[in-house]
Order: C-alpha cells, then structure tokens, then sequence
C-alpha cells in the first residue's frame, strides 16, 4: 500500500513537470493574435475614428429594462477601452519572449506605452469635456490637441509593429490581410 501511493506521487509530480510549462507555451497564432491583432482596437487613435467614436457614442440598456438603450457616457466609452487596453497589455507582458517573437513584442509592448497614457489622461479629459456639455470649439479644440501630438507617433510605432508582425505572420503561415491603412 505504501509503495503504491509512493508510485502515485511520483507519478503525479512526474505529471506535473511535463504538463504545466506546456500550459504555458502560446502558439504562434495565441502571439500574433496577442501582439499585432489585438492593437486593432487602437485604430482610430488620435484621429477622426476615436473622433466618432465620442461624437456618437455606443447605447447601453437601461439598468431594469430588457428594450430600452441610452447613450453610454463618453466616460464610460473610455473606461472600456482602458479595460481592454489594460487586459491586453498584460496578456503581451505575460507572454515569454523568444529570439522569433522578441521584436513583434517589444514593437506591441511600445505601442501600448505610447497609447494607454493619453487613454487615461487626455482622453479621460476629452471624455469629460462631452459629459459636462463643453462648446462643440472646446471638443474640437482639444480633439484637435491629441491629434497633433500623437497621431505621428502612433502611426510610426503602429508601422514598426506592422512590419515586425508581417514576416512572423509569413514564416508560421499565419493567414492576415494586411489591407488596412492608419492614415486619417
């Protein structure tokens, strides 16, 4: 009886040391979706697409009803793109970086850098200017702002992503089209 639980201990925690960097390990795909994909939700940034965005916000329901929608506070529509931003931020942080990821990611890891604190600053203040009602010349006043100050930046470091997810995406014949433009 002794040696049989002996044989089963061993044999979980021979178990264990196979199983659980094997859960750890992301597949080419799980990178790219991760480090290039996922910055899709950036696009628009400092350009007339979050622009829009604002101007016309998505509709939540109603708290206690199941057909009745209002628009979402412009707060609230920058909270949940931080949220997002946040969660896949640390998704890309928590991945190990090897010699064929190494440039996709810290290209990922820089536009996050580059984007989340204008999110949580800049933006969180634009989207407090639409909720207190502010003149449609302050809004665009301070749109305008964000504009000219990070749009060239995002796009150049969206670009060094692009380029370094391309030829990984091409080496692990993962399929993408790369058809869309940053350009406003």
């Amino acid at each position: 009886m002794q040696a049989m639980k002996r044989n089963f201990t061993w044999l979980l925690i021979s178990l264990s040391i196979f199983l659980l960097p094997a859960c750890n390990t992301a597949t080419p795909e799980n990178y790219f979706d991760r480090a290039v994909l996922n910055c899709n939700m950036m696009m628009g940034f400092a350009s007339d697409g979050q622009q829009r965005e604002l101007d016309q916000p998505s509709v939540k329901l109603v708290e206690g009803t199941k057909d009745q929608t209002a628009p979402m506070k412009r707060k609230e529509v920058i909270e949940q793109k931080i949220a997002y931003l946040d969660e896949a931020y640390a998704k890309i942080k928590n991945l190990q970086e090897t010699d064929d990821t190494k440039e996709m990611l810290h290209a990922s890891i820089a536009l996050y850098d580059y984007v989340l604190p204008v999110y949580k600053s800049e933006y969180t203040q634009l989207a407090k200017l639409y909720d207190e009602g502010a003149s449609s010349q302050q809004i665009a006043s301070f749109s305008k702002s964000i504009s000219d100050k990070y749009f060239a930046g995002f796009e150049d470091r969206f670009n060094k992503l692009t380029a370094a997810g391309k030829p990984y995406a091409a080496k692990h014949n993962i399929k993408v089209n790369w058809g869309v433009k940053t350009s406003p």
